[in-house]
């Protein structure tokens, strides 16, 4: 097993596809020389070449209406855009045309192209916003999002043999984080399929990416003071796995959401109403949600940093849910 960060991870991915099958191509900013964003794409372009590792030119969305028809002619591309705040650049393409092209042909079209797109801060590279919401409430759309460099592998793998689009939403925030240990056989992490991240018993924690994350930190001190959080790591976000989130409800009680985009149309409404629609009745209290302020991300590195929910934040919000 080899020690590898999410960016590593990605990128040991990406390899494995494109040596697996040739019709996978990757395309981005800095994506030859440079090695990709962050170190996405370093050294892809050393064994691939120009044929498969191509230099995106700064025109979204010409280029990945071209991206689009080449993955309809039994190409696979790797679209990366770099971050999510140009998604709206290729929204009309991607939820237009390409999410439905599968249900409006019977099956005969697909559409096998995979969009990464990172998110979040990270120094000099902050990109806060965020419009994953909009993405989750197109159909035929699966939107996925790694809170481990294991899962981040996993999920690539998965999403690049995907035959419909697949959105990879990228936290910046680990993206250089901790290395884990990943496995050397090939692996899948199954696209729709969350994960319990910290079994516990007095509430359930939802989140995803880097959110995960935090939830984790704010589940530790919480077991110091005698509360055990169950943290649930979506992974997906569309197709959702409501049948993980309601069980673990189910056992706890309480239902805590906590997610990276705006709290008004965020996904976590979606969830805290699937939660009081589908549920077994057996919540002790209200469902709660975490999310950034209705405002536009603010410049101040401090600022920037306080707008996304922290690992404090999630905590006290958890001792108000069992104390009321």
């Amino acid at each position: 097993m080899a020690k590898l960060n999410m960016s590593e991870a990605t990128v040991a991915a990406i390899r494995e596809e494109m040596r697996r099958d040739e019709a996978v191509f990757f395309t981005g900013f800095g994506a030859t020389w440079y090695g990709g964003i962050l170190g996405g794409a370093k050294g892809l372009w050393e064994e691939f070449g120009d044929a498969r590792v191509i230099e995106m030119p700064m025109t979204e969305t010409g280029y990945f209406g071209i991206c689009a028809g080449a993955a309809m002619h039994g190409l696979r591309p790797i679209f990366d855009i770099g971050f999510a705040e140009y998604i709206p650049y290729i929204t009309q393409p991607l939820c237009a045309d390409m999410a439905a092209a599968y249900y409006e042909t019977a099956g005969k079209a697909r559409v096998p192209i995979v969009v990464a797109a990172k998110q979040g801060v990270c120094g000099n590279l902050s990109h806060p916003r965020g419009f994953t919401s909009w993405l989750v409430h197109v159909p035929g759309l699966k939107v996925v999002t790694a809170s481990t460099p294991r899962d981040a592998k996993g999920l690539w793998k998965a999403a690049i043999r995907d035959d419909n689009p697949v959105v990879i939403i990228e936290p910046l925030g680990l993206y250089l984080g901790e290395p884990q240990e990943i496995p050397d056989e090939d692996y899948l992490v199954p696209i729709g399929r969350a994960d319990i991240k910290r079994r516990g018993r007095d509430l359930s924690v939802i989140a995803a990416g880097e959110m995960v994350q935090r939830a984790l930190g704010a589940a530790e001190v919480l077991s110091g003071e005698g509360i055990e959080a169950e943290v649930v790591d979506l992974r997906t976000l569309a197709p959702l796995d409501l049948d993980t989130v309601l069980d673990s409800v189910a056992r706890t009680g309480r239902a805590l959401i906590v997610h990276a985009d705006w709290k008004i149309g965020g996904y976590g409404a979606e969830i805290a109403a699937s939660i009081a629609e589908l549920g077994d009745g057996r919540l002790k209290t209200r469902v709660r949600r975490l999310a950034p302020p209705h405002v536009p991300p603010p410049y101040a590195p401090e600022l920037e940093a306080a707008f996304f929910p922290a690992a404090d934040d999630i905590a006290l919000l958890a001792r108000n849910m069992l104390d009321g």
